[in-house]
């Protein structure tokens, strides 16, 4: 969690990400999003109640002083008000809507269940939005291929490896980013801690042992502050999410493939695995670490449209239609 977040935050608010940290094992990336979404409530709360001057621009609104009396205060009226101002203020879409309604249903849910602050929950009678679902996005074989041969620079044998052990293994950016030197084995299996700090073990196949032994060698050694991290950045710390991010796009953008990220190669890899490799849809669940199956299922959608394109496409599927004065 951010320090800021442990300054500003008013007790009621930091309880709960406390228990979302420390309890439920949520990332900090969890806690940053889930923070600033209370805080965009509780801001716009604080002026719709009429608690603090009505010109006050919202970024400049403190919820330092939101408490438990004032909480008591909102009704479902309240928070579908707030609900009107994001589509008509802050034009959020369907999917930012949902995400909102996930917070403040989990953090009502909290006050009235686990902390018994609250006898009423407001949110019990709002609806998430519906969100169109999508087919994600993702990178042929020969893309792929592409992508891997656009490698260059003097970072070359790491960024290789790091596109190579993402579009193999279907990573997380964090879980990347968090892979220590002793996290593989002699066995080839390397462990990575996913969401909710779960750990999960991917078999590394040549590719891969043959990219991480290469990067070894060239792996700095002197200098380097944690020593223990895989991916070294220019500074000699371990790799960030954001200099990860920017050469995954810099490869990306090098091969026309603009607008496409790195949760992209995650899908490309779920994708080729199934597609290309006939991986059954519970053993690529375990490999992606997702918690349902439907989540994974999505890839089975993907190919099932594949099949209707490639049957539409065949040249003897048009409707023959015969002229009767024939």
């Amino acid at each position: 969690m951010k320090k800021e977040f442990l300054r500003e935050a008013p007790p009621v608010i930091k309880d709960f990400l406390m228990y979302l940290q420390n309890i439920q094992g949520r990332s900090p990336l969890t806690i940053d999003e889930y923070y600033s979404d209370l805080r965009t409530f509780f801001r716009y709360m604080l002026k719709h109640k009429g608690l603090i001057d009505e010109d006050t621009e919202m970024g400049d609104i403190s919820v330092s002083g939101v408490d438990i009396e004032m909480i008591k205060s909102i009704t479902s009226d309240d928070i579908l008000d707030f609900f009107n101002y994001c589509i008509n203020e802050r034009e959020n879409k369907p999917a930012s809507r949902a995400r909102k309604t996930t917070v403040l249903r989990h953090f009502f849910r909290h006050l009235k269940e686990i902390r018994f602050l609250i006898e009423k929950n407001p949110m019990d009678i709002i609806v998430s939005p519906k969100r169109k679902k999508a087919l994600p996005k993702y990178l042929t074989l020969q893309q792929s291929q592409k992508l891997l041969e656009s490698v260059d620079g003097k970072y070359k044998i790491r960024d290789e490896c790091i596109l190579t052990l993402f579009l193999n293994c279907g990573l997380r950016l964090s879980e990347l980013v968090g892979i220590n030197l002793n996290d593989i084995n002699d066995e080839r299996i390397l462990k990575v801690c996913g969401k909710g700090n779960k750990e999960r073990e991917i078999y590394l196949n040549d590719a891969c042992i043959e990219a991480i032994e290469a990067y070894k060698k060239v792996r700095p050694v002197e200098g380097v502050k944690d020593k223990k991290a895989l991916f070294i950045s220019r500074n000699h710390n371990r790799i960030s999410n954001k200099t990860v991010q920017a050469l995954v796009y810099k490869y990306l953008n090098a091969i026309g493939m603009e607008g496409y990220s790195v949760h992209k190669l995650r899908h490309t890899a779920a994708t080729l695995m199934y597609q290309e490799g006939g991986v059954d849809i519970r053993v690529l669940q375990d490999i992606l670490g997702h918690e349902n199956l439907g989540t994974t299922q999505i890839y089975t959608h993907i190919s099932q449209k594949q099949s209707i394109e490639a049957m539409r496409s065949n040249p003897l599927g048009k409707s023959k239609h015969h002229d009767d004065n024939e």
